[in-house]
């Protein structure tokens, strides 16, 4: 095999995945739980929250939605976590019209990433005045979240209010997946910061590269389901 032939089956399996993949672990419906798919639900919502928890160590930039959070508070008596959760009882709303229901793995969304990400800020050294290693968290950090999410939708457990309204609009428009997410992120990015949230380069590489980080991690995920069953 020549260099070309061998990049091009990097590509080729690196390539973003279009839809949302049917994996040996997906759940026949959003409740129905057994130890294989509560395992791949819990673990990729543990790499999420650790993803999570890097971009906010990494100091220059924490994701959109966190943004949001910060600028609805300062018009708010709202605290970062109040504002966290009013945002999200909102984006749940939005799951109505779009004929989304929660399920088990949306209900566990909250928990386990909420206690990764404290994990993470609690063990992961924070970094200042180093930028490429600022950059590096950032990126390993979309990395991860990437991965995470991946695992997790496909679980078919019900996703978070955030992923849920990305599949959903997915499934409704039939636009791929990393387009869907770019666009909420960078939606939710001019929002937050019109309400005088902060930003850094860290949020607007989170904004431009996480849908394609998902839709890749999707696409590896099938590939490994396929391959195990």
């Amino acid at each position: 095999m020549n260099s070309n032939e061998f990049l091009a089956k990097v590509i080729h399996f690196l390539k973003p995945a279009r839809t949302i993949p049917h994996t040996s672990w997906t759940a026949k419906n959003r409740w129905a739980i057994n130890p294989k798919n509560v395992s791949v639900l819990f673990l990729g919502l543990a790499i999420f929250g650790v993803g999570e928890s890097l971009l906010i160590q990494s100091t220059i930039g924490v994701s959109p939605w966190v943004v949001l959070a910060e600028g609805l508070s300062i018009h708010t008596n709202l605290s970062i976590g109040q504002s966290t959760a009013l945002i999200s009882i909102c984006v749940l709303a939005l799951w109505w019209p779009l004929r989304e229901r929660p399920g088990f793995g949306t209900l566990s969304n909250i928990a386990v990433i909420a206690i990764f990400i404290q994990i993470g800020f609690d063990h992961i050294p924070e970094i200042h005045d180093v930028l490429w290693l600022q950059l590096l968290y950032v990126l390993i950090g979309i990395g991860l979240v990437g991965t995470g999410s991946a695992l997790y939708i496909t679980c078919g457990m019900g996703p978070g209010p955030r992923d849920g309204l990305m599949t959903s609009l997915h499934r409704h428009t039939g636009i791929r997946i990393a387009r869907v997410r770019m666009t909420i992120e960078i939606a939710v990015l001019v929002a937050g910061k019109l309400l005088g949230g902060s930003l850094g380069i860290g949020t607007a590489m989170f904004a431009l590269f996480v849908g394609n980080a998902i839709a890749t991690n999707l696409n590896l995920v099938a590939k490994f389901s396929s391959r195990s069953q």
